[in-house]
């Protein structure tokens, strides 16, 4: 094994862990809140389901069109200045969900909390792809993205039993305190010196602060359809739970979860010996799999099963499509690249909770995720026209 002692190939920094567990708490927060909050506005503003997908759906377009100008705002005040002011602003639109009584009013923070959000996740993603080595790219950001799987499979369960147990303000306490607590992890944080980026003559006709790096429209693009998919689950299993008759389908997350955090590490040291084909078709062969075997789930067994399955193919994906698009993309345009790769997640799930809901109406909830894993058919066809695309354009080299 090769294993040298300079510190450049060290991935378990404190630098990483304490990045790691910021990104961690911030995603607890989300995930806890956005599965509980279509029962919320429901019973609380009785609004129809056009209503509630929007409220869920305002969030993602905040977040979007904050990312877009992250970079710009990066390059002026600094990453770790911005940072915080992220944080702050994340932690206060938290603790005022306590406070809307009025929908118009909970429309109006749902757009400030995912500009906080969005503010603070683009930093820390675009952190994480400058600390983790060059050579760990893709178990770095397999073990970086358990922050993020490990909260979209166990909060929305931790969540939906807060809100159930003890009400919505008592959910919003826990969630705000999950906020505060990344203040002291994040002083820790050290953010690298940028001279060498700021010095790169090669930037200079690429458009240093530009809302588009053209390398990562590819694996932004799967990365949006694998999250399609994601939307239709957090959206609406539990409404197929309840078609289906079966209790508690929150243990779907839960079982998804464990998968991930076994898988993910593994796949992303795949990711950096064997290269994308060896982790992207099977990652979205599974994924389909997981979701055709859910349609069909009548009882909890075929309900875990199809957990198990999805977790596997989400936990090989999402990491490895991160680590793609940061490799291609230039080192001075990972804060654009790093945006462009949460805004597929927040556009795909946004896409899957309003699309997949209109095909629910018709279809079932049941046939609704058979029509979700069309989704990954289309992932294989593009991922394959891509390699066989770029094998004809450069015989000898990487896709």
């Amino acid at each position: 094994m090769n294993q040298p002692p300079s510190s450049s190939s060290r991935l378990w920094t404190m630098n990483f862990i304490f990045l790691t567990l910021c990104n961690l708490c911030v995603y607890l927060n989300l995930q806890m809140i956005t599965p509980s909050l279509p029962a919320h506005v429901s019973s609380t503003f009785g609004s129809s389901g056009t209503m509630i997908s929007f409220v869920i759906s305002l969030f993602a377009v905040s977040a979007i069109a904050t990312r877009l100008f992250a970079a710009k705002l990066f390059e002026l005040l600094g990453e770790r200045r911005l940072m915080f002011i992220g944080l702050i602003i994340f932690a206060v639109s938290t603790a005022g969900y306590a406070f809307m009584h009025f929908l118009g009013s909970l429309l109006v923070l749902r757009i400030v909390y995912g500009i906080g959000f969005a503010i603070a996740g683009t930093a820390f993603g675009t952190l994480a792809s400058e600390i983790i080595p060059k050579n760990r790219m893709g178990e770095g950001m397999g073990y970086f993205g358990l922050s993020t799987s490990l909260s979209m499979s166990i909060a929305p369960v931790i969540g939906l039993w807060l809100l159930n147990a003890y009400g919505f303000n008592t959910l919003i306490g826990v969630t705000s305190v999950l906020a505060v607590v990344v203040f002291p992890l994040a002083a820790f944080i050290r953010f690298p010196a940028k001279a060498p980026a700021v010095t790169n003559p090669s930037s200079a006709g690429k458009g240093k602060s530009g809302i588009w790096e053209k390398g990562a429209v590819f694996p932004c693009g799967l990365n949006l359809l694998l999250s399609v998919t994601y939307g239709g689950l957090i959206t609406f299993i539990a409404l197929f739970g309840k078609e289906v008759s079966l209790g508690n389908v929150g243990w779907f997350f839960l079982f998804n979860a464990m998968m991930v955090l076994i898988i993910r590490p593994f796949s992303g040291k795949l990711f950096d010996r064997k290269g994308h084909a060896a982790v992207l078709p099977p990652g979205a062969l599974f994924t389909a799999l997981g979701l055709i075997l859910l349609s069909y789930a009548s009882n909890m067994t075929l309900l875990v099963i199809s957990a198990l399955c999805y977790g596997i193919g989400y936990g090989m994906l999402q990491p490895s499509l991160q680590a793609w698009t940061i490799q291609r993309s230039a080192p001075e345009r990972r804060a654009v690249a790093t945006g462009m790769f949460y805004n597929s997640i927040d556009l795909g799930i946004a896409i899957g909770s309003v699309c997949l809901g209109f095909v629910a109406t018709g279809t079932g909830y049941a046939g609704m995720y058979r029509v979700s894993a069309v989704s990954m058919l289309l992932f294989l066809i593009l991922y394959a026209l891509h390699v066989l695309g770029a094998k004809r354009r450069q015989p000898v080299s990487k896709a």
